[in-house]
């Protein structure tokens, strides 16, 4: 998959900086062409540790839409995948195809943009997860501490590391569902 040893560092506040940096790049680039834009991920959940990757989502009306923006969406972040890339379908949920796919853009490992389209289940999933992890500390601090025993045990098995953590998130996913009836969730503004 990626050459690059598996790294989990601390929480970095220049994470943020660094979405804000990109994101308003991506919102000057796009305008109107993007619904919302958010940091997603482990990086926008403060205190989490993490790879050192800020991902971003771009929320659009339709995925085909994207079909034709340039292969250079801002400059150094280029398209990885020319067709279509699928998400991880969690057990239990709809397996539509056309609720786990996306479009994908990339800068050198330090970025990495998913595009999914309003009201899919993956684009439904990117913003919940990220939100119920700010909300609960435990279930933030659990996945961070998943996140760095796979980093120690398989450190260039980047197969093993998402065969173990996409099951994890998908317990996490079980208890932000949860929390999401409870609370009655809905997701704030668009981060940019």
């Amino acid at each position: 998959m990626d050459p690059k040893p598996l790294r989990i560092v601390d929480y970095d506040p220049r994470w943020r900086e660094r979405f804000a940096e990109v994101g308003s790049a991506l919102r000057a680039a796009l305008g109107a062409r993007a619904v919302r834009i958010d940091h997603i991920g482990s990086t926008a959940v403060p205190g989490l540790a993490a790879k050192d990757v800020v991902d971003i989502q771009i929320t659009v009306m339709d995925l085909a839409a994207a079909d034709g923006w340039p292969d250079e969406l801002i400059p150094g972040v280029v398209r990885r995948y020319r067709g279509i890339a699928d998400d991880h379908v969690p057990p239990g949920l709809v397996a539509d195809v056309g609720e786990w796919t996306k479009h994908y853009w990339a800068s050198r490992r330090s970025v990495h943009v998913h595009v999914r389209e309003a009201g899919r289940a993956n684009q439904r999933y990117a913003l919940l997860f990220r939100d119920y992890l700010r909300a609960d500390a435990l279930a933030a601090a659990s996945y961070g501490l998943l996140k760095r025993a796979l980093a120690e045990w398989a450190p260039d098995d980047w197969e093993t590391y998402f065969a173990v953590k996409d099951p994890a998130c998908d317990l996490i996913l079980a208890g932000a569902e949860q929390w999401a009836a409870r609370t009655q969730w809905t997701p704030g503004p668009s981060d940019v």
